[in-house]
């Protein structure tokens, strides 16, 4: 998708029961064990970490007293972007936060946050358009332009956290097409080259029978032929309305995805003989 916003590099959700802490800590006591020059590495990070969650600095014995009542949050790096510098910005060890509390942290995980990952992973199809004539047309006649109306629908994806009961659904509503035919030497219909949805679809096939200078409701007119049997990039661009829900109970919008796909379509003069 093509927006003016990108989706989170990292953010931090519910990952560690008291006891999952615990666990994590003493398997790290065995890393470097029987390796050389490793020696001590595992004993020296479980050192840091049981003086972080066992010896008071900031936690006592992990937690396990409040077993079921809270979790350890940590970092999460958004697949798409963990090359990204940003990714680097949750960097806190996990931290507690009491069952039914928000944390106090603007990168903890919540519906919008959900939403913006779900955003990353729409499976938007190709932009690829069908017309008549296919693929080659004749300067001065209309180029019927529509979308497939099996690939024009839309698309949802949904985000959650297991066990939080917390989820996220983004959806994608495709609404225009906008047409580029290449060259200033052509025309479009609209002029504005925006063919809008109407009736459930964008554009029309065009019929059988249909006389050949019929302007089509979406289309271009090329007035000029390339030359040297060549061929002009025509870009078709999908306008997608981006919106997201929750289990929360809220929602909202999100900035518009404009996918695209470039096409070559073939010009040539239209021959005639006098006599």
């Amino acid at each position: 998708m093509d927006g003016n916003w990108t989706p989170p590099a990292c953010w931090y959700e519910p990952a560690f029961s008291p006891k999952e802490i615990e666990a994590v800590v003493k398997r790290m006591r065995g890393l470097g064990v029987g390796v050389p020059f490793m020696g001590g590495i595992g004993a020296a990070l479980g050192n840091v970490f049981d003086a972080y969650y066992k010896d008071g600095h900031p936690y006592k014995n992990y937690n396990l007293d409040k077993q079921g009542e809270g979790m350890f949050w940590a970092r999460v790096v958004n697949p798409n972007r963990k090359d990204d510098p940003e990714a680097m910005a949750c960097d806190r060890p996990p931290f507690w936060v009491d069952k039914g509390e928000s944390p106090d942290e603007p990168l903890a995980v919540s519906p919008a946050v959900l939403a913006a990952y779900a955003y990353d992973e729409l499976p938007v199809p190709d932009t690829e358009v069908a017309m008549a004539p296919p693929g080659e047309t004749k300067v001065n006649l209309p180029t019927w332009i529509w979308l497939d109306k099996a690939k024009f629908k839309k698309v949802s994806v949904t985000a959650s956290i297991p066990g939080a009961g917390l989820s996220a659904t983004t959806t994608a509503r495709p609404v225009s097409l906008t047409i580029d035919p290449g060259t200033a030497d052509a025309e479009t219909f609209p002029p504005s080259g925006e063919c809008p949805i109407r009736g459930g679809r964008i554009g029309a096939p065009r019929a059988k029978g249909t006389p050949a200078e019929t302007l089509p409701p979406c289309g271009v007119r090329y007035l000029r032929a390339p030359g040297q049997g060549g061929a002009y990039e025509l870009n078709a661009t999908l306008t997608w309305q981006i919106s997201w829900t929750s289990t929360a109970g809220d929602g909202g919008g999100l900035p518009d995805g404009v996918y695209g796909a470039a096409q070559d379509v073939v010009v040539q003069e239209i021959q005639s003989v006098n006599r």
